[in-house]
């Protein structure tokens, strides 16, 4: 409780971490913050012209089908690759002055979540565009994104304190995304994994996230009970132990840096 309480003190510090990770983001460019929403949107465009005109999936727009995967993908992604170095980023600030360092981690995720939450109103606009349409299971999604949330914190929290330690850890961690990525059904689905292998693939935390929010906003209908299930006890988890790693290895941090 001491700890929540002490970030919560710090609110504001995270709250101006995350700001300048939005404003630098596209510090420059002509489009600027409006870049959160053209870039999705060209991906789909992409996506619609590949897998309707040249590769057909045999899957009924198969071009949302893949959307709604890969914007929640593309956060957690994007939130332990570049959370990995984000202690190492900000040596500087962690030697001159006392905060709790476990803001650090979670301004990058803040940041990759609320540019997750800017690219849902493209996500839901080529919904309604393509006749698919939005059902009242999506009341449902911000649960299943928070815990999503909870657990790429979790996990953040642990990579960014192991990479002070093991400089090589970002870079590995690139390979292990890329791979993690074809392990979860995102370009395809889990029916066409092999009975045999369904088992190893349940036991990836990210296969209930996206099941659950294709579930959600393709197919219109209840998540799996026993997915919501597992995303809970996932992220429950990795929160957990994200925190009492983390809290763990910051004490050699200073000397690491």
């Amino acid at each position: 409780m001491e700890g929540l309480k002490e970030l919560y003190n710090y609110r504001e510090m995270l709250s101006n971490l995350v700001k300048k990770d939005l404003r630098t983001r596209y510090k420059g460019s002509v489009l600027g913050f409006l870049w959160t929403f053209v870039n999705p949107l060209l991906q789909l465009i992409v996506y619609t012209m590949v897998f309707s005109v040249i590769m057909r999936a045999g899957i009924d727009k198969y071009y949302i089908y893949l959307f709604v995967a890969l914007v929640p993908w593309i956060f957690f992604a994007t939130s332990i690759t570049t959370s990995a170095s984000s202690i190492i980023r900000n040596k500087d600030l962690i030697k001159k002055i006392y905060f709790p360092r476990l803001i650090i981690p979670m301004s990058v995720v803040n940041g990759a979540f609320m540019n997750m939450i800017f690219t849902m109103v493209v996500v839901f606009a080529a919904l309604i565009f393509s006749e698919i349409g939005i059902s009242k299971y999506v009341l449902l999604l911000p649960i299943i994104l928070i815990l999503e949330y909870l657990f790429a914190l979790g996990l953040s929290f642990i990579v960014s304190a192991l990479n002070v330690y093991f400089r090589d850890l970002e870079h590995i961690l690139g390979i292990v995304t890329m791979a993690w990525m074809y392990g979860t059904p995102i370009l395809y689905g889990i029916d066409m994994v092999p009975e045999n292998l369904q088992s190893l693939f349940n036991l990836n935390p990210m296969t209930p996230i996206i099941l659950a929010i294709r579930d959600i906003l393709y197919y219109k209908k209840m998540p799996d009970l026993s997915h919501m299930g597992l995303i809970l006890m996932w992220s429950i988890g990795f929160i957990i132990i994200g925190y009492f790693i983390f809290q763990k290895l910051q004490k050699g941090f200073v000397e690491e840096l």
